[in-house]
């Protein structure tokens, strides 16, 4: 890539007026002949960043950061030397020349920025037209139904295209540019049954510019349904690459390199609602596919990226493509949990910036999102089914550091998801990292049986829970009288699957004969419920079995909510649960006498 000569930088240099380059990010108060202000690279109460204007100089005695405005520029927006000279320059008037340059690059040179100037004019043109004009009327209607304001619609350039042929561009021609110019900057087409008119039509347009702000394109939404695409974006050209462009970088960086972190959503009003909530550091992808290109940006803008994406398959996908791009630089990725069917926008509208700061806050780490995903899609009704969830998860929880919050945590989830012990997932991991042993070395315990955290985890553990689940409502079945007051106790978080949940219900509206009331469409619960039917044929019915069932049942229960209670630090609700578990306890040794 060719230089810019060093006389042009020099004109640049002398063309900065620091104080009011540095005074549009934190006001400045003159104390004798320097300039004084809080410092715009970390958050303080009392002021520590000083500029002097003499040398061109910044200074801050809080953090350390310091430099002329060049680095002021870079350290703000998250540009290059390069990109700052670049944006520096556009700001002052400055023309940049470069060292050794062809006459057929300086045409291409000429060519491109006489493009760009061209998209500018467009977005000028489209944003007037928004706020002037009496076709705009349904476009204000609906942005300010979305919850945005004029500010951060004008922020962002936001504006609309006339419904007309050619607005747009019939004006650019009387003004001197040629079809194939618009043809080149994506503005411009021609007809099915010929003629020459405009691109975008009776659209609410949204500027795509690049980190320096200047426009490469356009994102069109259309309002009426049913005519044509409802968005339509600039098609790839000499200017614009789509797998490049993430919208609102230009505005997005320097929030996001003061707080080390930025923000990924998937639309254009999303973007526009965060930053109206004052969360600026925020970007869109303008769908689910993320590029190589788009994270090295992202990467180039914060060290720690969260991704919030839609809670559909294609936006979970797109996360764990992310994560794989992740794992060759050096950012920390963290995935957003969002709820289903919602929107960043429509979190912000109808809950307010406090619900969204609170998910961004739970983000999760790229092997708890993967982690969890391997759990929501595995069929956890059944043995097999869980040791194959935990097959897929065991080393993906190894990624994480031992002896470490992240990893305790991560285990409990999913020891409580397969509803087992927390000492089976550990062995389990345990034995992945061991070298395999001979069968004859395995450790038993008292009486030559494992003891209770030996041995090779295998089915067992699992069966026999997923069985107790199994035979109490088999119980059930086998004589509803006995079981009824027991059945009337039991809630879905003594059950472990959907299935089962969904027979416990049945159960409770036909106890007489719940086979015959199986509902139609629902093969998972018609297979469960025949297995559970033909254990009813060999499980007793003695009360105090049932009884026992259930308390250990039970029992499970609250330990499951118990560890919830230990890891969000609920202390109120874990002295409710140690006192519930006494009384449990207590009873299971009654119940123990008995049957003995």
């Amino acid at each position: 890539m060719a230089l810019y000569t060093q006389e042009s930088i020099d004109r640049v240099k002398l063309a900065i007026d620091i104080v009011e380059l540095v005074g549009a990010r934190t006001e400045l108060r003159r104390v004798g002949t320097r300039f004084t202000g809080l410092c715009p690279f970390h958050d303080e109460r009392t002021p520590s960043f000083g500029v002097n204007p003499e040398l061109s100089l910044f200074h801050c005695f809080g953090c350390g950061e310091s430099g002329d405005a060049i680095g002021f520029v870079q350290k703000t927006e998250g540009l290059d030397f390069r990109e700052s000279i670049e944006l520096l320059a556009d700001r002052y008037g400055i023309e940049l020349k470069l060292e050794n340059e062809d006459p057929a690059e300086e045409e291409r040179r000429r060519h491109r920025a006489r493009l760009m100037t061209l998209l500018d004019r467009a977005a000028e043109y489209y944003s007037r037209y928004l706020w002037d004009s009496d076709e705009a009327a349904r476009a204000r209607a609906y942005l300010s139904e979305r919850g945005l304001s004029d500010d951060v619609l004008r922020a962002y350039r936001v504006g609309f295209s006339p419904s007309a042929w050619d607005k747009l561009t019939g004006g650019a021609r009387r003004d001197g540019y040629s079809e194939q110019e618009l043809v080149a900057a994506g503005l411009g087409k021609s007809g099915r049954q010929g003629g020459f008119g405009d691109g975008f039509r009776g659209r609410i347009m949204f500027p795509l510019a690049d980190p320096r702000g200047r426009v490469l394109g356009f994102g069109a939404r259309m309002l009426d349904e049913g005519r044509g695409p409802k968005y339509l974006n600039t098609s790839q050209n000499e200017i614009y690459h789509k797998g490049r462009q993430l919208f609102g970088l230009h505005l997005a960086r320097g929030p996001a390199a003061k707080e080390a972190r930025i923000v990924v959503v998937e639309g254009y009003t999303d973007v526009l609602a965060l930053h109206q909530a004052g969360l600026e550091g925020c970007v869109a992808i303008m769908g689910t596919s993320l590029t190589e290109e788009q994270m090295a940006e992202l990467a180039r803008a914060a060290n720690r990226i969260y991704l919030a994406l839609d809670a559909d398959k294609a936006g979970q996908n797109a996360m764990l493509r992310a994560a794989r791009m992740a794992g060759s630089r050096d950012v920390e990725l963290r995935v957003v949990t969002m709820p289903e069917g919602r929107d960043p926008a429509e979190i912000i509208a109808a809950d307010g910036r406090e619900v969204f700061d609170g998910l961004l806050a739970d983000a999760l780490s790229v092997p708890e999102f993967e982690v969890r995903r391997v759990l929501a899609t595995a069929d956890l009704s059944t043995a097999r089914g869980r040791d194959h969830a935990l097959e897929l998860a065991r080393p993906l929880i190894a990624t994480v550091p031992e002896r470490t919050a992240s990893r305790d945590e991560l285990v409990r989830h999913v020891a409580d998801r397969l509803d087992v012990p927390t000492s089976y997932v550990v062995t389990s991991l345990d034995r992945q990292r061991a070298p395999a042993r001979p069968a004859a070395s395995t450790t038993r315990g008292p009486g030559g049986g494992h003891g209770p955290d030996q041995g090779a985890p295998g089915s067992a553990p699992i069966e026999a829970l997923i069985g107790a689940e199994r035979d109490l409502l088999a119980m059930c079945i086998a004589d509803p009288r006995i079981a009824a007051p027991y059945l009337a106790k039991l809630t879905d978080d003594h059950l472990s699957s959907g299935p089962l949940r969904r027979l416990r219900a049945l159960l409770a509206e036909c106890p007489d004969d719940p086979i015959a009331a199986l509902p139609s469409g629902d093969p998972e619960l018609a297979a469960v419920a025949g297995e559970v039917a033909m254990r009813s044929e060999e499980v007793p019915t003695e009360g105090v079995v049932i009884r026992l069932g259930f308390l250990q049942l039970d029992l499970r229960r609250i330990d499951r909510e118990l560890r919830a209670a230990v890891a969000t630090r609920d202390h109120a609700t874990q002295r409710e649960l140690w006192a519930e578990r006494e009384s449990v306890r207590n009873e299971l040794e009654e119940v123990m006498g008995q049957a003995s």
